[in-house]
């Protein structure tokens, strides 16, 4: 049998360690700031739901169903899966709840744990993190427009700015076929110079051969039929209203005919945004290497009907939190210290008035790191030093006796009264050390 200690993470999986939690914990409250602002609430959808959820929603030849799910049988024979995005989740909820009757527009976010088998590489893993938002109930392209801009402030507010937007159309079931032929007719045309899979593409979705990273499938496909050329009057003027809008909102974009997504349900509008520029240009999105994208959605009107409920237009997208978090500007900020009071009991008889102190404190919100056990003074101390707390209160056996606790400040600084260590009641001594602290600060 092998060893406990042999136990490593999965392949794929990552440990959140403090520093690193600290800064996911940052870039999401600036989520919660900045989409509230924008009317988005906050919804939470299970891990797990029904496989079918997904190869109908994301489409079953699609890499994310075909290859990529993490797929097992329930004790009744229910084929479930761990959501490998959240947008079908959301559809789900959407109509399981019945909001097309009682709230039919829905602004809504998320943000949690995504699963797929893939290929881990830097700021890529099995088990990963997105945030995202969604706005059912809205047709026009202004809608899209708003949700990219507030894409750019929530970006702009964790320390990431400076990226390209790059925008397509991709147009709908009346103009969409046309352009999925024109696409089909070229690829066959270069198909000795496409990888395997976008060799199998050609015949099961041609839009994603545009979507390949592989460069000589992105040589290939330099003079691929663009999907604005294709367009029909109404998606036309949708995407012409889009432009209108962000130049309204005052953004930045690139049309990128390039741009298909890699999931079924979207239509007309497609979007990403990127790093400013991978390593080899020098830019600020050097951490991520050629493929830079750190968000990513569109307009997906037909999905919420795929899945059962009414006609519904929507539109969303989400992003890669551990892409954020690597050109976040906080990833560099060193972790500060988790207390700023570490209260010692050293000997018998101290252990309830230190134990008081201690719940004292943290009832007026400071955080403590409390010592009660029998280990001696020295090895006491040496932790509150170890620990990073500002103050350490020491509640020894004489002091227990004459009802007192020594205060010494941990740092530079000196004690209000001058002194580095302090005598002050017990009674007295969170109010004292409260006093410290705004001091210190």
């Amino acid at each position: 049998m092998a060893e406990i200690s042999n136990i490593r993470s999965v392949k794929g999986m990552h440990d959140l360690l403090p520093a690193s939690s600290r800064v996911f914990s940052r870039i999401e409250a600036e989520m919660r700031r900045v989409f509230s602002q924008y009317g988005f609430s906050e919804i939470r959808t299970p891990v797990v739901e029904e496989t079918r959820l997904f190869s109908r929603g994301i489409g079953e030849e699609t890499d994310i169903v075909a290859k990529e799910m993490y797929t097992f049988l329930d004790r009744d024979g229910t084929s479930l899966s761990l959501r490998p995005e959240n947008t079908a989740s959301a559809v789900r909820a959407y109509i399981e709840h019945g909001m097309a009757v009682s709230d039919p527009v829905a602004r809504w976010y998320y943000a949690g744990p995504m699963f797929r088998h893939e290929r881990a590489q830097k700021g890529r893993y099995r088990q990963f993190h997105q945030i995202g938002a969604e706005i059912f109930g809205i047709s026009d392209a202004a809608a899209d427009a708003e949700l990219m801009h507030m894409l750019m402030d929530f970006a702009a507010a964790v320390g990431v700015s400076g990226g390209r937007l790059g925008i397509n159309s991709l147009g709908c079931a009346a103009c969409r076929p046309a352009y999925r032929e024109a696409l089909k007719s070229f690829a066959v045309g270069v198909r000795e110079r496409l990888c395997e899979d976008c060799g199998r593409r050609i015949e099961t979705n041609p839009l994603r051969v545009l979507d390949c990273k592989k460069e000589p499938c992105r040589a290939a496909t330099e003079n691929a039929p663009a999907s604005a050329d294709h367009l029909c009057a109404d998606c036309a003027a949708h995407f012409a209203r889009l432009r209108s809008a962000l130049d309204a909102f005052g953004d930045t974009y690139e049309v990128d005919r390039r741009m298909v997504r890699g999931l079924d349900y979207y239509n007309r509008t497609t979007f990403e945004l990127s790093a400013a520029a991978p390593a080899e240009e020098g830019g600020d999105g050097a951490g991520l290497g050629a493929q830079n994208a750190i968000a990513g959605g569109g307009r997906y009107d037909g999905l919420v009907e795929i899945l059962g409920g009414r006609p519904t237009p929507a539109v969303g997208f989400a992003v890669g939190l551990e892409r954020l978090a690597m050109l976040s500007p906080w990833a560099a900020d060193p972790l500060p210290p988790a207390v700023r009071v570490f209260v010692m009991a050293v000997g018998e008889g101290t252990l309830e008035p230190a134990a008081a102190l201690a719940s004292g404190l943290r009832r007026r919100g400071v955080s403590v790191e409390f010592d009660g056990s029998d280990k001696g003074f020295k090895a006491k101390f040496k932790r509150a030093d170890k620990s990073g707390a500002v103050v350490a209160a020491i509640v020894g056996e004489d002091e227990a006796r004459r009802g007192v606790c020594a205060v010494k400040s941990m740092t530079a600084a000196m004690l209000p009264g001058g002194e580095k260590q302090a005598e002050v009641p017990v009674a007295d001594a969170a109010a004292y050390i409260e006093t410290v602290l705004r001091h210190e600060a």
